[in-house]
């Protein structure tokens, strides 16, 4: 799974996802993760499901290498849904020693958000993998900029934003080849936790953050090198512009919401 890891990975295509302007892609993104927050229940889940199948369609990419790409991730999910699982009460309780409870409406609740969580994963995955890095660096300096004349750092704030994506891909790959070497080695990695997780963790995380510092300080001299000031003065090859393509993906994903709506009120 971790050599399949590409969250955060740009996937080159020509679909109108991949030509639309990045602000407008992020604040559809950021509105995706609204509607299915609205959600309610499976049924109203599902037309957000339906949604995104089809954004991946015009993209014209491959669902499986999505779902690949959101595996590691996928923690998120287990964590969200099982502190529902023993949060929410409600209904028949279907399991109980002392103080644990497991409820109809745990189970039901459990489901549906890690359900939520990896649609929303999905989605977001598909804004990665239809934009570059440099465009989201971009487009989060401008939808950041009017913050900027009461002293937020938009362009600063962008450009770590905008390592930090492209660095993970290449962070998964360093911890595959350091996994691989320790065991190469003779690490026995995959004992017991209990006899040796300390030992696991060290030999692993150690390695890893070293390779993070020296990349780290390999960027920096390499921007001082460039005599890197901020974004005071910079210019643009290719300005943004909108373009009627974003306008009719604001109308399918107001489309997308009316129908989440409606499937709730239904319900």
């Amino acid at each position: 799974m971790i050599n399949t890891f590409s969250f955060g990975s740009y996937l080159p295509g020509d679909s109108p996802l991949h030509r639309m302007d990045p602000r407008a892609k992020l604040l559809l993104g950021c509105a995706f993760i609204i509607i299915a927050l609205v959600a309610q229940d499976f049924a109203a889940l599902g037309v957000c499901v339906v949604f995104v199948l089809a954004f991946y369609g015009i993209a014209r990419l491959p669902f499986g290498k999505a779902v690949r790409s959101i595996g590691p991730l996928a923690v998120i999910a287990v964590v969200a849904a099982i502190l529902n699982l023993f949060v929410v009460q409600g209904g028949e309780v279907l399991f109980q020693w002392g103080f644990v409870r497991i409820s109809e409406a745990g189970v039901h609740q459990c489901l549906l958000v890690a359900a939520r969580v990896l649609t929303m994963l999905l989605a977001m995955s598909l804004v990665t993998m239809t934009t570059t890095t440099l465009d989201i660096t971009e487009a989060f300096e401008s939808l950041l900029g009017p913050l900027s004349r009461i002293g937020f750092p938009a362009h600063e704030v962008s450009m770590v934003m905008g390592i930090a994506l492209r660095f993970l891909p290449q962070f998964v790959q360093e911890f595959a080849t350091i996994y691989q070497a320790q065991v190469s080695r003779g690490a026995k990695l995959a004992e017991s936790p209990r006899r040796g997780a300390l030992r696991m963790l060290t030999s692993l995380m150690v390695p890893l953050f070293t390779s993070a510092f020296r990349h780290a300080e390999t960027l920096s001299l390499a921007m001082d090198a460039r005599c890197y000031h901020g974004g005071a003065g910079r210019t643009r090859l290719a300005p943004l512009r909108y373009a009627p393509r974003d306008a009719v993906a604001c109308a399918v994903v107001a489309a997308m919401l009316a129908c989440v709506l409606v499937v709730n009120g239904l319900v």
